[in-house]
């Protein structure tokens, strides 16, 4: 059995601390961004940031540090965040009249700047992003995927009307779905949050939905339609044509370094990462094999691909170092880099190099005068086969056919007498909060989505046996 089946969060661990993405700190739950790990999260950061400003957003920066009042004007906010609110209480030796939060998320703050920054229908649509990093303190927590600390983007707008503000939320939320799967190479779901599982103080909760290779399911991205909760909270107003004083309607959307997580587990294979050529730190690795120190052409004839394919803006590193080919081999596998060049005399000889794509298991032969022409195009086809390849694990994972709690217990307790993943299931649900609660309760799957477009519909509420109201999709989640 290997081990991402024995084991998937050990060898989900030792994978990312082998390929030097990250280091734990003497703060629980708080991780060090080695220069690897940091650069993924740029590349996302980099791909989200230019879709959204595409789109008419800007970027701002607000505190980190919120008063506790601000929590107080909006009670399902701070219902549903308290529990993991870390507070500063003293500062400069003294205790502070008032505690400050350290911001979960930024809606209160934001919401009382609005209510300064607009004031006529003119003012408006505000569309406005912040790059920042919030506190959740988590009581059980996995690098990347959960911790008390982490990275994300937070968008917060604020609209004339309803209208306007749903075809903001949805449009983020397609934004966030377009880049998951096209640039992370990662299938989801998209889909509305149940009640209970939506944002604290939001009317409605949008999410896109990605499985792990254990079946598990990570919710990549959120996307919240606010109504005017949080604008009579903190009394956001503006005049509009018809000289009357208004609220606004707002939304907030955001993603996070969740995502590197979730390439990872998407992706990655028993010899460590496979990343997504648009996100690998490292592209393409060019190693020099055999007795190549005594035929300096080797050398040379690699510094020409190098600068061909930096010319060309792709990522790609030398290796010249004294270890032996086979050390460097699992050394850049481990690393997950999508493309390996190898070059020896006898390759040389023959005017070819050998091409190792990092998900597939053969080398190609390419000829020297085209090899900058093949890797660009391997690094395309392997981004397309890593969709395609997830999308045919969450697919054959995603089950359509467990209609009752019992059949859903009967699923999983076959699953683990077989060692196979349980995965999702699509089934009815009643619309009652008892009925997604105790399907929680009896079998640790929670409510993943109603899928804007589910592969069939559901009749029949998997718990109560009762007429549906909506079809959803259930999983156990990180």
């Amino acid at each position: 059995m290997s081990q991402q089946t024995n084991d998937f969060t050990k060898w989900y661990i030792e994978t990312i601390q082998k390929a030097g993405l990250m280091d734990y700190t003497p703060v629980r739950g708080c991780i060090a961004f080695k220069p690897d790990g940091y650069e993924l999260w740029e590349h996302i950061q980099q791909e989200m940031d230019r879709r959204f400003k595409e789109t008419g957003h800007r970027n701002a920066y607000f505190p980190m540090l919120i008063p506790e009042n601000f929590f107080q004007k909006e009670k399902d906010h701070i219902e549903g965040f308290s529990p993991e609110l870390p507070w500063v209480t003293e500062a400069a030796g003294e205790k502070l009249e008032e505690r400050l939060a350290l911001r979960p998320t930024s809606e209160t703050m934001i919401g009382h700047l609005y209510s300064d920054w607009i004031k006529s229908y003119r003012d408006l649509p505000v569309l406005i992003n912040q790059w920042a990093n919030v506190f959740r303190w988590e009581k059980k927590t996995l690098p990347f995927i959960r911790t008390s600390e982490f990275l994300w983007q937070e968008g917060h707008t604020a609209h004339v009307d309803e209208e306007d503000a749903r075809k903001e939320t949805e449009q983020m939320l397609s934004i966030y779905k377009d880049v998951v799967e096209n640039f992370l190479a990662i299938p989801v779901y998209d889909g509305q949050k149940t009640p209970s599982e939506r944002f604290a103080g939001a009317v409605d909760t949008y999410s896109i939905e990605a499985m792990m290779k254990d079946g598990k399911a990570v919710q990549a991205g959120t996307s919240h339609y606010l109504g005017t909760k949080f604008a009579e909270a903190f009394d956001i107003k503006y005049l509009n044509k018809e000289n009357k004083h208004v609220h606004v309607h707002t939304t907030s959307w955001g993603t996070s370094t969740r995502l590197i997580g979730s390439v990872i587990m998407v992706h990655g294979d028993e010899q460590g990462l496979v990343l997504p050529p648009t996100i690998a730190p490292t592209q393409v690795v060019l190693v020099p094999v055999g007795p190549w120190k005594k035929n300096p052409v080797i050398i040379e004839k690699l510094d020409e691909i190098f600068a061909a394919l930096k010319a060309k803006g792709i990522r790609v590193r030398l290796d010249d170092s004294d270890q032996s080919p086979g050390f460097k081999f699992n050394e850049w596998e481990l690393k997950g880099v999508p493309v390996r060049i190898e070059l020896g005399p006898r390759d040389l000889e023959n005017n070819q190099v050998l091409m190792k794509a990092r998900d597939e298991a053969d080398k190609q032969t390419v000829a020297l005068e085209s090899v900058v022409e093949a890797i660009e195009n391997e690094l395309q086809v392997m981004q397309k086969r890593l969709l395609e390849k997830a999308r045919a694990f969450r697919d054959a994972n995603s089950h359509t056919h467990i209609d009752s709690l019992e059949a859903l217990k009967a699923h999983l307790a076959e699953s683990e007498q077989n060692g196979t993943i349980p995965g999702w299931i699509l089934a009815g649900w009643c619309g009652d909060d008892e009925c997604e609660s105790n399907v929680k309760e009896e079998t640790k799957f929670t409510s993943r989505n109603i899928p804007f477009n589910p592969p069939m519909e559901k009749h029949t509420c998997i718990n109560c046996g009762k007429e549906a109201k909506h079809t959803v999709w259930f999983g156990r989640s990180y």
